[in-house]
């Protein structure tokens, strides 16, 4: 996926633990943790909020866009044939 979590970072800048943050928020530690290691699918607007405002930041400090490199398509004879 090409958008990076960066909540690690922020945690550690602010001397805070994700149990704590877990508690300030009121969100599920699990839930939480399935954020922080990026393998959460989806984040709902609310819970950005609470996170940015329990940290004192703003989203782009929590999530960032890393493209990954782009692959060079080598046409196939097929796609040549239609290229014609």
């Amino acid at each position: 996926m090409a958008i990076a979590i960066k909540l690690d970072d922020m945690l550690h800048d602010r001397r805070m633990t994700l149990t704590e943050l877990a508690d300030r928020i009121g969100m599920a530690l699990a839930n939480l943790s399935i954020l922080k290691t990026g393998k959460a699918r989806a984040i709902r607007f609310s819970t950005l909020d609470a996170i940015c405002e329990a940290l004192s930041c703003q989203p782009g400090d929590i999530l960032g866009f890393e493209p990954k490199q782009a692959t060079r398509h080598r046409p196939t004879a097929a796609s040549k044939r239609r290229a014609s």
